[in-house]
């Protein structure tokens, strides 16, 4: 087994060694590479100490990222590298970092504080693979487990419990058993770490092909920073659109959505509202009145909690809000929708409506082909450039004001009235189809002014 290290990674590592310091890449990119996988990032540990490290690379610009925890960033041609130095961590007293870092000349005590026997391996140019915590067995046994004590593992860094997730999610691995009761046991811990880490781990988790069944063992998990899906937890629909409860048909339909995080989060949100808004009709059927807005809400409320961007906060809501507007009705209605939406959100939009369809019931599933002939009419009104919108319509003020129109409000009530008519498809948008339009509409109102007038000489 080899591991490709890339040149500019392998020019450091033969400096270091060079200069009898051990040195090796480590971490993600090892495991990545045993996955066969391309790694994104390249990481190197090394015994020499960061004053070391910067003296013996003095050729490369070096960026001190890190000092205190042995770490310093070194830019090989344009490829930044993580060189740090073997350590040990201290102390974790804020259940976040370490308190302090005591260098090591040994890798065996840098990998033993690891958090996953998956990221705890490392590989040397000339020695090869190090191994000491069984992670290439993990690998192929497709399990995520703890470097040592999980409760340890996990109570050094309350983030761990979600990068377990994650890792699984992502991986499409199985978490240990050990490791599983552990992280639940104390997932409580993830109540003191900072929103925006937890914000990039759940993106990644929720994008992750293994996120449906990540969502559905370890709900309680998701729950401690998420209060609000509790009640979706078991909450039966009582309704022929539904063969599922809340809470899988939610994790179903974010499995069925494509793996982008604004329609992840979306499926994860859309029918959070749903428990506070059941009722029952005569028959004993369930329905939940209003349950777009009301999770519409939530999902804003949610997603500000755990410091999403503003856009991502307002692309959500929005689709979540709108997740059962109907799309049917030919192009007409498809071109209203793009007008009020544009054209990116109406485009997830149909995707919504399909995750939402593949996670209700088989009757409900017969819809699939028509939400096809929808996506197949949006298409063509974009690849065709119909006009949906004022910036597509043919004419503008400044073409009305030309033809006659006095400046002011009645132009914007004209453009308005010409977009209204091509939408529907009753002109044509054409210049002069539009300005010969403006005319005999203005000449109805003229003629409907004359007969007022009379009426009131009579």
């Amino acid at each position: 087994m080899i591991v490709k290290i890339p040149s500019q990674v392998d020019s450091v590592l033969q400096i270091l060694t060079r200069n009898e310091f051990d040195a090796c890449v480590v971490g993600g990119c090892v495991r990545d590479s045993l996955l066969g996988k391309a790694p994104t990032d390249w990481d190197v540990a090394t015994s020499a100490l960061p004053e070391e490290t910067m003296r013996v690379l003095d050729g490369f610009s070096i960026i001190k990222t890190g000092l205190k925890h042995g770490t310093v960033t070194v830019l090989s041609d344009g490829m930044p590298i993580e060189v740090t130095t073997y350590r040990v961590d201290g102390a974790y007293s804020d259940g976040r970092r370490p308190d302090e870092v005591t260098f090591t000349g040994l890798l065996t005590e840098d990998l033993s504080r690891r958090d996953f026997t998956v990221n705890a391996m490392a590989y040397r140019r000339t020695g090869g693979l190090v191994d000491r915590f069984g992670g290439r067995d993990d690998l192929k046994q497709k399990t995520i487990r703890c470097v040592g004590n999980p409760d340890i593992r996990f109570r050094e860094d309350g983030l761990r419990i979600l990068r377990a997730l994650r890792f699984a999610s992502v991986l499409d691995f199985t978490i240990d058993s050990e490791t599983a009761e552990s992280l639940n046991r104390n997932r409580t811990m993830l109540d003191g770490i900072a929103r925006e880490r937890i914000c990039s781990e759940f993106t990644k988790l929720l994008c992750g092909p293994g996120a449906e069944r990540i969502l559905r063992e370890y709900r309680s998990v998701i729950e401690e920073f998420i209060p609000e899906i509790g009640a979706s937890f078991d909450f039966p629909q009582n309704n022929p659109h539904h063969i599922y409860d809340v809470w899988e048909h939610t994790i179903r339909s974010v499995a069925a959505a494509p793996p982008d995080p604004t329609l992840r989060l979306t499926m994860l949100l859309h029918d959070l509202g749903k428990p506070f808004c059941y009722s029952e009709d005569r028959s004993g059927i369930g329905h939940f009145y209003g349950h777009p807005e009301i999770s519409g809400k939530m999902a804003d409320v949610i997603l500000k909690r755990l410091r999403y961007s503003r856009k991502m906060i307002g692309t959500v809501a929005l689709l979540v809000r709108k997740h059962d507007l109907s799309l049917s009705g030919g192009e007409k209605i498809l071109r209203r929708r793009l007008n009020r939406l544009g054209e990116d959100d109406l485009r997830m939009l149909i995707e919504v409506r399909r995750a939402d369809t593949l996670a209700k019931s088989l009757k409900d599933q017969e819809k699939l082909p028509l939400l096809e002939n929808i996506r197949e009419m949006f298409e063509t009104i974009i690849r065709e450039k119909q006009c949906y919108s004022l910036r597509n319509l043919a004419v503008n003020g400044a073409d009305l004001i030309d033809a006659g129109v006095p400046e002011g409000a009645e132009v914007g009530r004209l453009l308005t009235l010409l977009l209204d008519a091509v939408i529907e498809g009753k002109c044509a948008n054409q210049r002069e189809a539009l300005l010969d339009y403006v005319k005999a509409e203005r000449g109805k109102l003229d003629d409907g002014a004359h007969c007022t007038s009379a009426g009131t000489g009579l």
